[in-house]
This record gives C-alpha cells, structure tokens and sequence, in this order.
C-alpha cells in the first residue's frame, strides 16, 4: 500500500503587479490558512516520510506557516521542476519515488496539482474525488491510497482519495 498527500500552496498575495510569479508570497488570507491546516495536521497525527515541494516563495511560506503548529518529521526538499509542473511530470515524479518512501508530500501548483490527482484517481463513494474535479483550492490537502507494491506501479485512476482537507473549511 502506497499512500500520496497531494496539498496546493496557500493562498498567495497579488498586492505587488511586477512581481515576477516565482516570487510570490502569500497573502494574509493564505498564512492564516496555512497555520490552521498545520494545526489539522498535528490534530489528525498525520505523517509523512519526505516532503517535495516547489521551491517557489509562496510553497516555501505555506510550508513555514504549517510548521508554526506541526513538525513535519521528515526531510524538506525543494525543488525547480515543481514549479509549472505538468501533470506528466508530476505524474513521473511520483512513480519515480524511492521505495523506501511510504507517504510522501508533494507541494505545488494548479493546474498541475489538479491534473495529476484527476489523473490518478478513481470515483469514490463519498464524492471526494467531485470536489477537486475543476476545482482543487488553495490550501488543500489530498490524500490518495493506492494498492501498489511499488511506486512504478502507481497507474492511471489506480488511487482513491481517503482524505480531502480544505483549509477554508477548518475551525
């Protein structure tokens, strides 16, 4: 069994036009959003072997404010190619994970996000897969199950959504 969080960068602030988008932080809004989804994330013990995240200002800054209320315990690694990923790319970052990871992180942008867990989900009783369909927030978390052995074989709706956060939902 495999098992993916999937969580969009918080809500990011528009106040600065020629800013480039790279640089981004986030908007009030987003760092209050994000230190409540870090106190849902210590409230439900949930865990996580490594953290892949973009290495853009507003990935960093969600980061930082979850990590005000719980401690990831994992390594943090930051990277480029996460910025305006793809679905194909996350697609073959996520099938080329090491097999010692178990629950990784990745943290990232539409539509790449949005695209990749359409892609790797199937319909679920509880219509959780719906709600992200054409629509995947700023500040939610997604947690797929697989039943795979082994990342390479992480297929095309090979996945359920078990979790969906949204942290304009909480408190």
């Amino acid at each position: 069994m495999k098992r993916l969080a999937i969580l969009r960068h918080a809500k990011s602030s528009w106040d600065d036009p020629g800013l480039d988008d790279f640089n981004r932080p986030l908007n009030e809004r987003g760092r209050k959003a994000a230190r409540r989804l870090g106190r849902e994330l210590a409230r439900r013990k949930m865990k996580f072997d490594l953290v892949l995240s973009s290495s853009s200002a507003r990935t960093r800054e969600t980061i930082d404010c979850i990590q005000r209320h719980y401690n990831f315990g994992a390594p943090i690694k930051f990277d480029d190619a996460l910025y305006g990923a793809g679905e194909a790319e996350l697609f073959a970052t996520v099938r080329s994970f090491d097999e010692d990871v178990k629950a990784p992180l990745i943290v990232g942008h539409n539509p790449g996000l949005e695209m990749l867990i359409a892609g790797l989900s199937e319909d679920d009783d509880v219509g959780l897969r719906q709600r992200v369909l054409g629509k995947f927030p700023t500040g939610t978390l997604a947690v797929l199950e697989f039943d795979a052995k082994r990342w390479g074989d992480v297929g095309h709706a090979s996945g359920k959504i078990v979790e969906l956060i949204l942290a304009k939902e909480l408190d």
